[in-house]
């Protein structure tokens, strides 16, 4: 989880015979959400169940396990809000996440099942990051994947490799890689990557057919150190000509975002105000494409050549294993193709938006 958020510190330690020692964790929340520009099949006012999971852990051992199950919804900046009751089938199902590890020793380990993808900064489910929405950027990343990954880390490198199914396409012809120096106890540097080693022709909502058939990098810089955590990084993603899937012409994306956090010290006031368990996150990113719709490039956003801006801020309140926050964002869309824009002929160029999410990390 990234900050401010913090799971609970104390969970439920179960003992379960043969399977041994597991944590029983996890999250119900609450959404409601108000939104301009609205996309066909959208709703302008909305109130949903956003994670109604729980999750089953075992960390020691060298057999190790991790089970999370239940439901979610997936909300990102600039696209329709897809709600939990179809946010499950479109996705990942009751079971989005789950892998067995095994661990010889303290600094190897291999995993196999469902995994949290390596690329990119933001997590997938909404009580794992900063803000409610998940960005601009990631929507160019995949979530979960199928396969199996092997990780080494020592004092200051981790490395992560994993052979997996992209953008769970069920077809395992992706690599993904991760690198993370830990430069020192407040500075961080990472460089995560995926690319496809053949064309796949599956699309679905999890599997966007031009975005799985791509390369994608991020180099990612993260400080943390008092009240403060700032994490800037850049992206580029790379999509080939591939006339099967529609791809006419060679087309790329890049881009760059800042997020960052300010957690309000013990006792810090604003007036009578007590700002104990407020914290400030906020996160603005940009992104652009190339190609054109008379060269045949595919639309890796708001029409080939699109670009697009965002700004999102999330005052956030946690006591405990209680928390409550509300998120203001805005995006913002340029040269766009009439069609593939936002609002409900495509032709919008700006979507404003208001999300209230409460709930419980138990």
């Amino acid at each position: 989880m990234s900050h401010p958020l913090a799971a609970n510190p104390d969970p439920k330690l179960l003992d379960a015979g043969p399977l041994g020692k597991i944590y029983a964790t996890g999250v119900v929340t609450g959404l409601g959400l108000w939104q301009n520009s609205i996309f066909p099949g959208d709703r302008r006012w909305q109130a949903d169940i956003s994670n109604a999971q729980a999750f089953l852990n075992k960390t020691d051992g060298v057999v190790q396990y991790f089970v999370q199950a239940g439901a979610y919804s997936i909300p990102a900046l600039g696209v329709p809000y897809i709600r939990t009751r179809d946010a499950i089938d479109a996705y990942f199902g009751p079971l989005p996440q789950g892998f067995l590890k095994l661990a010889p020793t303290a600094n190897f380990s291999i995993l196999a099942g469902k995994l949290p993808t390596l690329i990119g900064p933001e997590y997938t489910f909404s009580f794992e990051n900063m803000n409610i929405q998940r960005g601009l950027l990631w929507n160019q990343e995949n979530a979960v994947n199928r396969g199996v990954q092997v990780n080494y880390n020592s004092e200051h490198i981790a490395i992560s490799a994993s052979w997996n199914d992209g953008y769970y396409s069920n077809q395992y012809s992706w690599i993904s890689l991760s690198t993370t120096w830990t430069i020192n106890k407040a500075n961080i540097l990472a460089f995560t990557g995926g690319a496809n080693t053949r064309n796949s022709t599956k699309a679905t909502t999890a599997t966007p057919v031009f975005e799985n058939n791509q390369q994608i990098y991020d180099l990612i810089y993260t400080y943390n150190s008092g009240p403060w955590t700032v994490q800037p990084y850049v992206q580029y993603t790379h999509v080939p000509r591939i006339a099967g899937i529609g791809a006419l012409h060679d087309a790329s994306t890049y881009g760059a975002a800042i997020l960052a956090n300010y957690s309000f010290a013990a006792g810090s006031r604003l007036g009578r105000l007590k700002l104990d368990g407020f914290s400030l996150p906020g996160r603005l990113e940009y992104i652009g494409t190339t190609g054109t719709l008379g060269n045949g490039a595919p639309n890796l956003l708001y029409g080939p050549g699109s670009k697009a801006w965002s700004v999102t801020v999330t005052p956030t309140y946690q006591r405990n294993i209680f928390f409550a926050r509300t998120e203001f964002s805005f995006v913002g869309a340029m040269d766009t193709t009439p069609g593939f824009a936002l609002g409900p002929d495509g032709r919008k160029t700006h979507q404003a938006r208001v999300v209230l999410e409460a709930g419980v990390l138990f």
